[in-house]
């Protein structure tokens, strides 16, 4: 049994790896394909029925795709496009919950409200791996990935914070708005000190305790878990504690990990997540013959649940699109009273294309699945689980093949105006090698530096470079010699200017500065190992 299910793993492994070679030839999303091929998988006879334990899919997928998600992000570009990012993650998650529940409630016979909400919490926030896997493959400016990699951290924990409050009014019959209320405080900020908090403790026990590179990389895999465990342990939210305590470890990291532990975190994070990413979306169409199953012992038409399946799909696109277009108007009005990130007009291109990427994924099966089978502590089976089931794996596949497919030409022919949010590549290269070439000679000067005459013929060779690329700002290659540790103290005061210029300067684009921490880091492994 066990060999067995080991052969079944390895196969869908295969499967994952062959699949996405197959999305990048063809320019699809991988996701799409994955879903799609789950879905013929669970329809070959002899392929045994995969039955998903909703907690295993929560604890397991979830905590380790939002860390991954939080450390890769920028904490600038969250805080720049905050006001945007908080209405689509809370605002018009809530919004749609609201409008699926009416829907729900007057046109599927059966469904209460609070069962409409359970539904429209489920289906309400998108998927940002399948937007960022399209995007791939179309360039977009900055900002539109910045604010749908920002939605994508926050608006999981709201619709799920509304689908358990869904829950408990289902089983209790009534929902009372003052309890609910101190419960969603308690959700929020438990959530986010337990993220703060653990993270905070994993920094400082980096500071406290020696700790190599193995080490480091264990911790930051289980960091997101432990996060997850306590906060759901007291109540709070679970995927919020992970999402803070990525970002307070993504801000933070550069301070006290060393350029190994980095560049070899990234390597095995860059795979976790994808395997992780990739099992998920196979799930979700092996899922299929359980749902269908359950549809016939509870009774449901098929062809009855996929019109409601349509019906909800189209209604989220409506929402979406309604509230993207909503969220422009409202910035044309609010920049009269208030500060904005932006007080340009950006066009009809930003509503479609944040409208459009509403692709539906793994959250939401993960939400769905954790629909108890009876309701409370009664051996009452729950109604319309099944049902609710179905129309959410309906929502998921549609909204990935019809948007997903779309989208990349939807990119192609819309003309996005320029923003200047940030310095052109080429400008901000510049200012980076010529502050990297200050901050190398400030720093021998002020130290007042006394080399051997072995590092003076070095040193003299890097002096010339750094003053060669303050000054003409050639492209050279990087310089290596003897003088190995004073160099390595260089490297890290480069580091750290990086860092302070990220931090300070709004108009320069993390992306790139992170590509020349990476360069950096990559040159001083060399070094160590000269």
């Amino acid at each position: 049994m066990v060999e067995h299910g080991i052969i079944i793993t390895l196969f869908f492994t295969m499967s994952i790896c062959l699949l996405t070679m197959l999305s990048s030839k063809l320019k699809v999303a991988y996701p799409i394909l994955l879903v799609v091929a789950g879905l013929l998988f669970s329809l070959i006879p002899g392929i045994p029925k995969i039955t998903i334990n909703p907690d295993v899919i929560f604890l397991i997928f979830l905590p380790p795709i939002l860390y991954e998600a939080a450390i890769s992000n920028s904490w600038k570009e969250l805080w720049r496009w905050r006001r945007v990012i908080t209405s689509f993650a809370f605002i018009v998650v809530f919004i749609t919950a609201s409008v699926v529940a009416f829907i729900a409630n007057h046109f599927i016979p059966g469904f209460s409200i609070p069962l409409g909400f359970l539904l429209g919490g489920i289906v309400s926030p998108p998927d940002a791996v399948s937007a960022a896997a399209i995007m791939k493959f179309v360039k977009v400016p900055r900002r539109i990935s910045a604010i749908l990699e920002g939605e994508s951290l926050f608006n999981d924990a709201s619709s799920l914070i509304i689908v358990k409050f869904a829950l408990i009014s289902v089983g209790i019959g009534q929902f009372v708005w003052y309890d609910a209320a101190g419960d969603f405080l308690w959700m929020v900020v438990g959530g986010v000190a337990v993220g703060i908090a653990t993270s905070y403790i994993f920094n400082k026990l980096h500071n406290w305790l020696p700790m190599d590179e193995n080490i480091n990389i264990i911790f930051s895999l289980v960091s997101p878990y432990i996060m997850y465990l306590i906060a759901e342990e007291i109540e709070a939210s679970g995927v919020l504690a992970v999402v803070s305590g990525g970002l307070f470890f993504s801000y933070r990291r550069i301070l006290f990990l060393s350029s190994s532990s980095r560049l070899r975190a990234e390597n095995v994070w860059s795979t976790f997540s994808f395997l992780l990413n990739g099992f998920a979306f196979l799930l979700i169409g092996l899922d299929l013959s359980e749902i269908m199953e359950n549809m016939k012992i509870d009774g449901v038409d098929i062809w009855t649940a996929t019109g409601y399946g349509v019906l909800i799909t189209i209604v989220l696109i409506i929402i979406r699109m309604g509230c993207a277009f909503g969220a422009l108007l409202v910035t044309f009005i609010m920049r009269n009273f208030i500060k904005v990130a932006d007080p340009n007009n950006p066009g009809k291109a930003v509503p479609i294309v944040l409208g459009w990427t509403g692709m539906r994924g793994v959250v939401s099966l993960a939400a769905a699945l954790s629909i108890p089978l009876t309701v409370g502590t009664t051996t009452t089976p729950f109604p319309m689980r099944s049902l609710i089931l179905y129309i959410t794996f309906i929502v998921i596949l549609l909204t990935l093949v019809i948007q997903g497919l779309t989208l990349p030409v939807l990119l192609k022919y819309l003309r996005f105006p320029h923003f200047n949010d940030h310095l052109s590549e080429d400008k901000t290269k510049i200012l980076i090698r010529k502050g990297l070439a200050q901050v190398s000679l400030d720093y021998l000067r002020t130290h007042e530096l006394c080399p051997t005459a072995e590092q003076s013929r070095t040193l003299a060779t890097l002096v010339d470079h750094w003053v060669e690329q303050v000054s003409e700002i050639n492209e050279t290659d990087s310089l290596y010699g003897n003088s190995r540790h004073l160099y390595i103290d260089i490297l890290k005061q480069q580091r750290l200017w990086l860092y302070r210029l990220n931090n300070e300067n709004p108009r320069i684009d993390q992306e790139i500065v992170n590509h020349f921490i990476h360069r950096i880091d990559l040159e001083e492994e060399r070094m160590r190992k000269e």
